[in-house]
């Protein structure tokens, strides 16, 4: 008896979506099979820019483990040891590779302790920035009117206002009402406050714009006939559809919350001497820039630029490759 085709040609899509023991595909397999990672493997900015950051990140963080000196432990360090140059100019010595400041402490081992400071501040700041903007933005677009015109006209005034001068305001205030010892402690969290402040805007009003289209759909309104609570239809229902734009979003704002919190250090209210981050670093190395010790801010600068560079790149890639319109 002939087989049907229409029946054959149905078998055989079943056969390619269904593997041969019945199981589902695991997420890995599903992952490898998707346009995001074709994108990322065919892409040579994407996988050398994530190439770099991820050196740059276990660098920072598996620091304690191979280089010579903690910087920020005084007694581990030696005057004695201050002002050498790299290891290959005259005057350099083992085992400080990229010489050492005027404190005596290595290059190597302050870059990559900054370098873990600035990570750790702008994923701080970016996760906070996060929960209050996608918050905001869902009841902002979710419940409309009143509230939706308050909290965007305030986002519209923070905006107006340069991150710097509102980071410079937060941190006058930190500073005048913290105590004198708990200044240094606090740097890191008024940092992340300052930069929060004025970057939480940009995913509330992603956020609110997504909301907007996605409460008009059909599956919003039916969960509404079915007496669905309002906060349940807005975090299980509306926030998913709404995070692909928001995840570009985070990733570019990661690269510009590490330059703002290092511009804030460079100007002296971020992170202190004692503490140093990349910013704090190149604004101690900058003084003596033409006196000849070149290598105090040069390498921090590198540094902090590769950084910023691999994350941008990165964010590109995502936008380009999450945006249906540029494909």
């Amino acid at each position: 008896m002939p087989l049907d085709p229409q029946h054959t040609t149905q078998v055989s899509h079943a056969d390619q979506m269904v593997p041969s023991d019945g199981q589902r595909p695991s997420r890995l397999r599903r992952f490898r099979e998707s346009d995001l990672w074709w994108s990322f493997i065919h892409k040579p900015s994407a996988i050398i820019s994530f190439g770099v950051l991820l050196f740059i990140v276990m660098a920072a963080f598996t620091a304690p483990l191979y280089v010579p000196q903690n910087p920020y432990d005084p007694g581990q360090l030696s005057l004695m040891n201050a002002q050498l140059p790299p290891i290959w100019q005259d005057g350099g010595t083992a085992p400080f590779l990229l010489g050492t400041d005027t404190q005596g402490r290595d290059i190597l081992s302050t870059i990559l302790y900054g370098s873990r400071i600035s990570i750790v501040i702008g994923i701080a700041a970016v996760a906070l920035s996060l929960l209050i903007g996608v918050g905001l933005g869902l009841i902002a677009g979710y419940a409309g009117g009143f509230i939706e015109g308050a909290l965007m006209r305030f986002g519209d005034v923070l905006l107006s206002i340069p991150t710097i001068l509102i980071a410079i305001l937060v941190s006058a205030v930190a500073r005048g009402a913290l105590p004198p010892a708990w200044a240094e402690i606090g740097a890191a969290m008024v940092l992340v406050f300052a930069i929060t402040l004025s970057n939480w805007v940009q995913y509330a009003r992603i956020v609110r714009a997504q909301t907007n289209v996605e409460k008009r759909r059909e599956y919003v309104q039916a969960a509404r006939l079915l007496k669905v609570p309002a906060h349940r239809i807005m975090f299980r229902h509306i926030l998913p559809n709404t995070l692909t734009p928001v995840l570009v979003a985070a990733t570019l704002s990661f690269g510009l919350a590490i330059l703002t919190e290092a511009t804030l250090s460079f100007l002296g209210i971020g992170m202190p001497p004692s503490q140093p981050s990349l910013g704090t670093l190149i604004r101690l190395g900058n003084d003596y820039l033409f006196s000849g010790l070149w290598w105090i801010v040069i390498f921090p600068v590198v540094q902090l630029s590769l950084l910023v560079v691999s994350v941008n790149v990165l964010g590109d890639w995502l936008r380009d490759v999450l945006n249906p319109k540029l494909r």
